[in-house]
């Protein structure tokens, strides 16, 4: 399945700000990603960042004045408003931001914003006491009651030198934003979809634990997947090192014991549960409170206990449940086996010993075994795209 973003007209405010470099990265990700984009260039952005640029990353027009006579907007200056699907600003500084709270249309991209009836993505970047100010604040407060989707900021170290909440968001969230708004009234629109994500970890003492290799990527991916049609999405995730998604509620947990409550929370109402997550098999019969010294012996000991089978343990009628299994040998014998004590409606299936499609990869080749035994042998794609794969069968069974 296609992106949300592809072949969608988005406009590109970009505003004075250091931020506007990550602006020529977003531009360059949304026409990657099959979009036109229509940059529009502040006077002030015009300081920072030139109009070459923006041209040469999307090879359309940047627009700088409504009064230029080499642009369609003097004949028709809202133009861009009425043929936007989507306008983001990136960066936007405090100035844009009251000019847009307060009505106030004196530029192109002003003009643009009052005038358009296209979802608005604001992704302010400016100093954290500017951004702290009762004035921002104000003013933030009024376009979300309007219906803005404000996209961060984030903290950091800022330009001034200081550290605080100020910084514009990567360009990769905002994408992910974007995603989710032109994607919101797609086929799963009003379902509820809890995913699980990453490699549980079990406490052997304060220090150790026991837990896999599972990087969460292929969680991350389906929840980002589902997201994009519409979905409602609760992701489980046990520890990772990936960002958290924009526009997804994220429940982070340790061990499988964590995760089996969250999960057996979030499914009171959900209509599909997909176990992405490694959940540890085993665990220590007991933790230790302190931890444990080496002493003169060459061996340890270490009694283990059964983890409780999380998805076996969800009952419902109503529930959508897809497994995973991740194999190193007998890849179709051992999931087969999965799927009836799971009681499952599919299992996906994959080799981890496949150099493109096993641990921290960003790709993946996957088999989907049904409870009747068929078997679908899907080619090495993004795992985002085998997200969707599995998404279709999902929406199949409602």
């Amino acid at each position: 399945m296609p992106s949300p973003i592809q072949n969608k007209r988005i406009v590109l405010g970009v505003t004075g700000s250091i931020a506007c470099y990550k602006a020529a990265d977003l531009a360059s990700k949304l026409v990657q990603s099959g979009a036109l984009v229509d940059t529009v260039l502040t006077e002030a952005a015009r300081e920072f960042i030139s109009e070459l640029t923006f041209k040469s990353l999307t090879h359309r027009e940047v627009h700088t004045s409504l009064y230029s006579p080499n642009s369609n907007l003097s004949i028709n200056h809202v133009a861009l408003a009425e043929s936007a699907d989507l306008i983001i600003v990136a960066p936007a500084t405090a100035n844009t931001i009251a000019k847009i709270a307060n009505g106030i249309s004196d530029d192109v991209l002003t003009t643009t914003i009052l005038a358009t009836t296209a979802p608005i993505i604001i992704a302010p970047a400016m100093d954290a006491n500017m951004f702290d100010n009762p004035a921002t604040e104000a003013n933030v407060t009024t376009l979300i009651g309007r219906g803005f989707f404000i996209a961060g900021p984030a903290e950091g170290r800022l330009a001034s030198g200081l550290m605080g909440k100020g910084r514009m968001i990567e360009p990769f969230d905002i994408m992910g934003a974007a995603s989710m708004l032109l994607g919101k009234d797609g086929d799963l629109s009003g379902k509820k979809i809890v995913v699980s994500a990453g490699g549980t970890e079990e406490a052997i003492d304060p220090v150790r634990n026991i837990t896999n290799r599972s990087s969460g990527k292929m969680g991350y991916a389906i929840a980002e997947a589902a997201r994009d049609r519409g979905a409602m999405v609760s992701l489980v995730a046990a520890p990772n090192h990936l960002a958290k998604p924009i526009g997804i509620s994220v429940t982070n947990i340790q061990s499988a014991e964590d995760m089996k409550k969250a999960i057996e929370d979030e499914c009171l109402e959900a209509d599909a549960l997909i176990m992405a997550a490694a959940v540890a098999d085993w665990k220590p019969l007991e933790k230790l409170d302190s931890k444990a010294k080496k002493d003169k012996s060459d061996h340890w000991s270490l009694e283990l206990v059964k983890n409780p089978d999380i998805v076996a343990g969800i009952n419902s009628s109503k529930l959508i449940k897809v497994g995973f299994a991740a194999e190193s040998e007998n890849l179709v014998e051992n999931s087969k086996t999965k799927i009836e004590s799971k009681n499952l409606d599919f299992i996906v299936a994959n080799d981890i010993t496949a150099a493109d499609s096993g641990f921290s990869v960003d790709t993946n080749r996957v088999t989907i075994i049904h409870p009747d035994g068929t078997t679908e042998v899907l080619p090495l794609m993004s795992k985002y795209d085998v997200g969707h794969s599995i998404l279709d069968r999902v929406k199949s069974g409602f």
